[in-house]
């Protein structure tokens, strides 16, 4: 339950003006149509997560406990830093495919989410924690939780919600996990 909370709270804080929400503003505004919209987030980011969980997964069992608690303790601290980078959304990522709703919704959000801070985030977790379905749900949940209202309310909530403070919090997360984890916490559970 732990690694669910835990990676459900980091996700929707840091997804909060990353460049998937941006992404989720723009096909919200562009078809109108919000239940595939949701739709295709939801399936993109299951998959995409899924990978991501399974990369953790798999560092875990190639790395000795002592090497994986520095790659992860400085992993949490990299991405504290990276968290307050503001995201812009890329041309590339705005352009809309042909193919429907649900179809452009999927591709063109699993493509923005590939190297995305949320996707590298879901690798540390799944690694930290070493239970893949515990991640990739709540880092699933997460990113619902950020972009569904982005979907539906849009510029109503977008321009109310403190960006700055939001990012602050995830990164303050970010950097007491990757102390905790410098500091061998999670020793016992081999990390």
């Amino acid at each position: 339950m732990e690694s669910f909370l835990i990676s459900t709270g980091i996700v929707a804080l840091a997804e909060i003006g990353d460049k998937t929400q941006l992404l989720a503003f723009v096909l919200a505004a562009k078809f109108r149509k919000p239940l595939p919209i949701v739709l295709g987030i939801l399936v993109a980011t299951i998959a995409n997560h899924a990978g991501a969980a399974a990369i953790g997964t798999w560092i875990t069992a190639l790395m000795g406990p002592d090497m994986l608690r520095w790659v992860l303790g400085a992993s949490f601290l990299a991405m504290a830093a990276w968290i307050m980078v503001p995201d812009e959304i890329d041309e590339e990522d705005a352009k809309l495919a042909k193919y429907g709703v649900f179809l452009t919704t999927l591709i063109a959000f699993f493509m923005a989410e590939m190297g995305d801070k949320t996707q590298i985030a879901t690798v540390a977790l799944a690694a930290r924690f070493d239970n893949l379905y515990g991640v990739v749900a709540g880092t699933t949940f997460g990113m619902m939780l950020a972009n569904v209202p982005a979907v539906y309310f849009g510029d109503k909530i977008a321009h109310k919600v403190p960006l700055r403070l939001v990012h602050g919090i995830a990164a303050a997360i970010f950097a007491l996990l990757g102390v905790a984890t410098l500091l061998g916490a999670g020793a016992a559970i081999g990390v």
